[in-house]
């Protein structure tokens, strides 16, 4: 092994190497019971623990060639590469990849916060992406009004839009006060603005969205704009989810 410790904990999922140097700084992560120190070298044998958890260094890294991260978007970032009226992009937001480049798993408009995956592999992104697979996303969305039972109703039934039938395949209310609402729902697939228009369609406006989940991955507590390395287990399980094996 013979790395610094950031980078084996990186590969190893526990968190990006930024996040590692702040815990490190922060005295949350010991080697083999003394405080660890930036730039440390590890072999491989020590005992590690983060936040009193043990981690394991002979376990599976991340699979060879691959990265994976979780990205918490925030209002005002774009999903484009570039972008020709110069609104900060999620791409200048984060840092590059070791190798290749980061590919979106799906978009959010500029006015949609919460969960971008982001991965170096184009081909479990575009599965991951591809309705046949029927990964589901959740969103918490604001509204303006509260449903009623036959909205919630006709929203799992469908309504039509003018590129086809949408539905959710859940939605559950969540509380609020006053005119604002909020509703968890999900849906397979997603469509351009598919949730804000599913809703306009029954003359609901939506307020605020945030996507809190992308198949078996959850935005949990990430901060905005903060971004986490998947771990092997959340890997190997979208892989599983689309047929792919992992590399």
């Amino acid at each position: 092994m013979a790395d610094r410790i950031q980078k084996v904990l990186a590969s190893y999922g526990v968190g990006s190497r930024r996040t590692i140097e702040r815990w490190i700084e922060q005295g949350r992560v010991f080697v083999n019971g003394k405080p660890a120190q930036l730039g440390e070298v590890l072999s491989g044998k020590e005992s590690v623990r983060v936040d009193g958890r043990t981690i394991n260094l002979r376990g599976n890294r991340q699979p060879k060639n691959e990265q994976f991260i979780a990205y918490y978007k925030p209002t005002g970032e774009v999903c484009t590469r570039s972008d020709p009226e110069g609104r900060v992009t999620v791409f200048e937001a984060i840092k590059d990849p070791d190798q290749k480049r980061w590919v979106s798993v799906g978009r959010l408009d500029i006015n949609t916060s919460g969960l971008l995956l982001l991965t170096t592999n184009g081909e479990l992104a575009h599965r991951l992406m591809h309705p046949s697979y029927g990964i589901k996303r959740e969103y918490s969305v604001r509204l303006l009004g509260k449903l009623s039972d036959t909205h919630c109703n006709l929203l799992k039934r469908g309504v039509k839009l003018e590129d086809g039938i949408a539905r959710f395949k859940d939605i559950t209310y969540s509380g609020g006060s006053g005119k604002n609402q909020w509703y968890r729902v999900s849906l397979e697939g997603g469509r351009y603005r598919e949730i804000r228009r599913i809703f306009k369609a029954l003359d609901f406006q939506v307020s605020r969205l945030i996507r809190i989940r992308y198949g078996p991955i959850l935005l949990g507590d990430l901060r905005r704009g903060g971004s986490r390395r998947l771990t092997l287990k959340e890997i190997q399980t979208l892989h599983k989810n689309v047929g792919l094996s992992v590399r």
